[in-house]
């Protein structure tokens, strides 16, 4: 008996937050409302590692957690406005329309329920994971197929020293297929309504703090080994290779795409002294460097 009232108070631990999500229900069923969102949370997000980056300036003691292969210098106002600049015209142009016209396509559905704690841990896990999977799946295409990256994935790699601001950064193409890979991934899972927007803000928490440039002792990867965190994908900016996973580090381990901290440690002046490394697809060895094999690297 008891047991079961336990139950019952953890299920409505989140009704009065959904209750009063459904009362504006209207709002949500904004085909706009996605797109200005991802933006505006993405700029809040940002915003304490653009402090950091300005109180770097003045308190030498944040220069021992910047990470880049120009040293410890912050990233300068400039850059940070330039690429604000570029975000926002490209929201305004096409990510915003396009996304009110996905959102268009879908049936919105609100149960009048709010999902249990343990349902919402399960399906936000259930997308990380989907989402981690199909993403290294596209970022391996991305690097492989010439055209991919030319016209989709290039314009994100012209920041090989990452800020927090550049994680959207990028094409509008690519813009457009991560939020369809993330769209896709709840509907895969079945998401209650309240477990996709927390994997949303989720994801975009990890895409800033992948991107910030700092390795700080409270980050997300010193907590939970299993992730990548900063260092993991500035590695990968840097080289142009490898660490191609968001999240975590078991696809790019079993493909042999994963760099060493080692590597990671060196990675600045190693692209200064050899330049960006090709990569190329060894099917004539597909047992090299992993399980499975097309996705292995030949330097």
């Amino acid at each position: 008996m008891n047991s079961t009232c336990e139950l019952s108070r953890a299920a409505g631990l989140l009704q009065p937050m959904w209750d009063s999500f459904l009362l504006h229900r209207h709002i949500l069923r904004s085909p706009f409302l996605s797109a200005i969102l991802a933006f505006c949370v993405h700029l809040l997000f940002s915003a304490p590692f653009l402090f950091l980056d300005a109180l770097a300036r003045h308190v030498s003691a944040v220069h021992r957690y910047r990470i880049s292969s120009s040293g410890s210098e912050p990233v300068c106002l400039r850059r940070w406005l330039d690429c604000f600049g570029r975000i926002l015209l490209r929201y305004i142009g096409i990510v915003l329309p396009a996304s009110a016209v996905l959102q268009r396509l879908r049936t919105p559905y609100f149960p009048p329920a709010a999902p249990s704690c343990a349902q919402m841990l399960l399906e936000v896990g259930l997308c990380l994971l989907i989402f981690d999977t199909l993403f290294f799946i596209w970022h391996v295409l991305m690097h492989r197929v010439p055209w991919l990256y030319v016209w989709v994935h290039r314009d994100h790699h012209l920041n090989r020293d990452t800020f927090a601001l550049a994680a959207q950064d990028a094409s509008i193409s690519e813009l457009l297929s991560l939020k369809a890979l993330a769209v896709v991934t709840a509907a895969a899972v079945g998401c209650h309504p309240l477990s996709e927007i927390v994997f949303y803000l989720l994801n975009i928490w990890l895409a800033v703090e992948d991107h910030c440039g700092y390795d700080l002792p409270w980050a997300l990867h010193r907590l939970l080994p299993g992730f990548g965190g900063a260092p993991f994908h500035l590695a990968h900016h840097q080289r142009n290779r490898g660490n191609y996973a968001p999240y975590f580090k078991h696809w790019d381990k079993l493909c042999g795409t994963f760099l060493t901290e080692e590597v990671e440690d060196q990675v600045g002046r190693k692209y200064h002294r050899e330049g960006p490394v090709e990569v190329k697809l060894d099917i004539s060895r597909p047992g090299r460097g992993g399980i499975l094999g097309l996705l292995c690297l030949r330097p």
